[in-house]
């Protein structure tokens, strides 16, 4: 799924894309209330982060042999 969401702008690259958003959504923002913040903020920080995620294309930079594609997300909003 994450091979293809970062495969362009293909029918099936926003599909998996879309896919993707919708099933890590909800972990993301969790992360970021148990940060701390208000319910407004996390919704806020985690739809930022996602905007980030596809206009500077980081899924391209993603590998299967680093680990776990939830973690890479976590770390990379952690970041942010």
């Amino acid at each position: 799924m994450v091979v293809a969401a970062a495969g362009g702008d293909s029918t099936k690259a926003r599909r998996a894309l879309e896919h993707l958003c919708e099933a890590y959504w909800y972990p993301l923002y969790a992360f970021v209330r148990r940060e701390g913040r208000g319910a407004a903020d996390p919704q806020d920080l985690t739809q930022d982060f996602f905007a980030r995620l596809i206009k500077k294309e980081w899924l391209g930079g993603v590998a299967r042999e680093r680990g776990r594609f939830r973690s890479w997300l976590l770390a990379a909003l952690a970041r942010k």
